[in-house]
């Protein structure tokens, strides 16, 4: 079976429950749960029959412990989960006003995550994305660690490559997650340069790139398979041997909460990029599958949810090829 590692965070999530008070008035209501982009694109991938690991930091305590137990529950491995003592996950809070408008506050600056890259366990955890068919991270995963954190990780992923594994790279940019935008601009080009797929959108390049056209953004990508979303349901591919636009089916049902939608059209189409499908075929698995999560609240939708899975032609493991 092929497998993926998935390097990022997960932070604990306070979303202000119905029937809180609205942004200003203080106090509320708010429900506790888990989020970050890297592990919702885990737990579809799972859902999809997909072997994924996590890779991450996480502390001793109880939150740590109910994340891992959440996550091998989803069938998400977590033997690459590093915990350390007296450290703590980050922390976010939505707070939405009167007309719907979220607001997000973060708590994360002394998150163990954020040290994955500097830890005594960091050369085994780099080592094992050898052993992996495909390394997945976002730019959310980048903006965590230093610079230094980031050269190890690419000069991992680098090594990893020349033994076939390939690196599917996310650009979810948050400006807030980085010191300023030329910094951003550097690290995406150095991820672009070594990646075998990205996953990119107008929304993310053209807030690092103001003003360019399409084609100016994508020949900002020189990665060989290249799946860029347009602000409407449209992908535009570029991949070795042709390039396509695929729209997604119009939808059925209301929009009712759009996050995890990059995060589950990313597990869609790199689980059907495994099995066998050609990128046209993965990019609708991918529109299909987002489709579906947008329609529910919160980024991970129920279980029963979940689309048909659609079988393609059977992919080995490169491991289990050597």
């Amino acid at each position: 079976m092929a497998s993926v590692a998935c390097i990022g965070e997960c932070m604990v999530e306070l979303r202000q429950a119905q029937g809180g008070a609205s942004a200003g008035q203080g106090g509320g209501l708010y429900s506790r749960g888990f989020g970050g982009d890297t592990l919702n694109t885990a737990v579809y991938l799972a859902r999809l029959d997909v072997k994924v690991d996590y890779l991450t930091a996480l502390g001793d305590d109880a939150l740590s412990d109910e994340m891992v137990a959440a996550w091998n529950a989803e069938g998400v491995g977590t033997r690459r989960v590093v915990r350390l003592a007296g450290k703590l996950p980050g922390l976010y809070m939505i707070q939405t006003d009167g007309k719907g408008e979220r607001q997000f506050f973060h708590w994360r600056d002394s998150a163990a995550a954020r040290q994955l890259m500097s830890l005594p366990d960091t050369d085994e955890l780099l080592n094992s994305l050898m052993s992996y068919d495909v390394v997945y991270l976002s730019a959310i995963t980048l903006s965590i660690y230093d610079a230094a954190g980031r050269e190890r990780l690419f000069a991992a992923i680098k090594r990893a490559r020349l033994l076939g594994t390939r690196f599917v790279f996310d650009t979810n940019f948050r400006a807030r997650g980085w010191p300023d935008r030329d910094i951003a601009r550097e690290v995406f080009a150095t991820a672009f340069a070594a990646a075998d797929i990205v996953l990119t959108s107008t929304e993310d390049l053209l807030a690092l790139h103001p003003g360019e056209s399409h084609d100016q953004l994508m020949a900002r990508i020189p990665t060989p398979e290249l799946v860029f979303r347009l602000p409407e349901p449209v992908s535009l591919l570029r991949y070795p041997g042709g390039a396509s636009e695929v729209r997604a089916e119009p939808m059925t049902k209301p929009v009712v909460d759009t996050t995890a939608a990059g995060d589950s059209f990313a597990a869609a189409y790199i689980a059907a990029r495994l099995a066998g499908a050609e990128p046209v075929e993965a990019a609708e698995a991918g529109h299909r599958l987002a489709s579906l999560v947008i329609c529910y609240p919160g980024a991970i939708i129920p279980g029963y949810a979940m689309p048909p899975k659609k079988r393609h032609r059977p992919a080995a493991s490169r491991q289990a090829n050597k």
